[in-house]
């Protein structure tokens, strides 16, 4: 059995089932497995075993994951794709009805008809792992599933499984100007004050940001959610590459401790490297210096802000491929002389590195080029308020109105509940500008002698 355990993979709403298809594409190709699930030959280690496991019949594996939407069409999709007969049906959960856009629905409704069906899904995967290391949850907070049933699933997996479980998700967060629902400050700010304490480590990924990437870096002119998807697919292989190949790992665990000071700060950035579009493939091969130094541009990065006006309090490298460790020290000499990157001071040093040595695969007739090296850099830093800011001040204009308010009531919501998620988030606007402030004083009850 894998020394390393099992993660398990949730994901939940129209954007994070869609976001499952290019994840599994790209753990099929990375770990030699055919879209019917089939070994492509005898495996030489047992990396494969993090994310799948054996159907019953070798040489057969299926992902270690559910899905849920609380209506079917997307997992339809799924249930008559390519991909087909990798996923076991009991593990595709589907309602009859939408969750019209609307958090409470979605938390109240949706819930009490699939909440159980998800659940009992959840442990019997959970029961087949020998060691089960955590979850890993997709979602949009803008809608009505991912924010509201979404919800209910994290509390539900902290009752059932324990603190003792890392919980990591991704969070597609509404984008700053493309916004097909107008409700979308709602629901983020209901979702993430509900479910603030259930989360260990949150990715925010923002469309706009990847939607930047594709037009400006990927010269993909009008990007299709497929093209966004593989680029969130490429950059949750990398993130996941040391959890499952061999080399210098960082497990969930250590993530957690070296990225979050205090419990509340779990909002980390996240950027990945190289981003090449195919056609100049020729011209990839770059220094492990420049990968990290790209790792750092704000082109690079799933969501909007700008960190140079911010500070870090922690930051992950995780390599993979062909990189080597004094390679990678001289780089971290040349980021941390940069004037732009400041440390909180009560954190001086910050840099944990994680290294894989398989290198990055890639979709074919996707939009990246292929590289022989990546990287994801991972950092704490105290600027991603900015995007909580955006969100409470289209939240509170909205509110001001009490538009729309009859709609969350009327699904079982009460009104108070809207200002405790405005003063939730905005205290957690002033949490990190206290952390910007802090002089080493306010951080004398901290274990944290490094």
């Amino acid at each position: 059995m894998g020394g390393k355990g099992e993660i398990i993979q949730i994901h939940i709403g129209q954007a994070g089932v869609q976001i499952a298809n290019a994840c599994w594409e790209l753990y099929c190709l990375e770990h030699g497995i055919l879209s019917n699930g089939r070994l492509m030959s005898k495996p030489c280690d047992d990396s494969f075993l993090t994310f799948f496991e054996f159907s019953g019949h070798e040489p057969c594996v299926q992902p270690r994951l559910v899905m849920i939407d609380t209506e079917p069409t997307v997992i339809d999709e799924i249930r008559t794709g390519a991909y087909r007969n990798l996923f076991h049906p009991d593990t595709l959960i589907t309602g009859k009805d939408d969750s019209g856009s609307n958090f409470a629905r979605g938390y109240n409704l949706m819930a009490s008809e699939l909440l159980d069906r998800a659940m009992n899904a959840i442990r019997r995967v959970a029961d087949r792992c020998r060691s089960l290391r955590g979850f890993l949850v997709f979602r949009a907070i803008g809608g009505g599933t991912g924010s509201g049933l979404g919800t209910r699933i994290m509390e539900k997996l902290v009752e059932d499984f324990g603190k003792k479980m890392t919980v990591i998700e991704f969070l597609v967060y509404p984008s700053p100007s493309i916004s097909p629902v107008i409700v979308e400050p709602y629901n983020a700010l209901l979702a993430t004050h509900f479910s603030m304490d259930c989360a260990d480590v949150s990715f925010i990924v923002d469309n706009e940001a990847l939607y930047d990437i594709c037009a400006n870096t990927l010269n993909v002119p009008a990007p299709t959610y497929t093209n966004l998807n593989r680029i969130i697919g490429q950059v949750v292989a990398a993130f996941t590459a040391t959890q499952r190949f061999s080399g210098q790992s960082v497990s969930f665990q250590e993530l957690q401790t070296n990225l979050v000071p205090y419990p509340r700060i779990h909002y980390p950035l996240i950027n990945y490297a190289p981003l090449v579009p195919v056609t100049h493939s020729q011209f990839v091969n770059m220094s492990t210096a420049q990968l990290t130094g790209q790792c750092f541009h704000m082109s690079n990065q799933m969501v909007r802000c700008n960190p140079a006006h911010g500070k870090y309090m922690a930051c992950v490298l995780l390599y993979r491929g062909d990189v080597a460790p004094n390679e990678i020290n001289s780089a971290l000499e040349n980021i941390k002389r940069a004037k732009s990157f400041k440390f909180v001071d009560w954190s001086p040093t910050g840099f944990k590195i994680g290294v894989s040595q398989m290198p990055p695969v890639y979709v074919p007739n996707g939009d990246l080029a292929p590289t022989s090296r990546a990287c994801v850099a991972i950092s704490n830093n105290t600027n991603i308020r900015i995007a909580w800011c955006r969100l409470v001040n289209k939240f509170d204009k909205l509110y001001q109105r009490r538009a729309f308010v009859y709609h969350y009531v009327g699904e079982g919501l009460e009104e108070g509940n809207f200002n405790e998620a405005s003063e939730n988030i905005c205290q957690l606007v002033h949490d990190y500008l206290e952390v910007d402030a802090s002089a080493p004083v306010s951080n004398r009850g901290s274990d944290r002698e490094d």
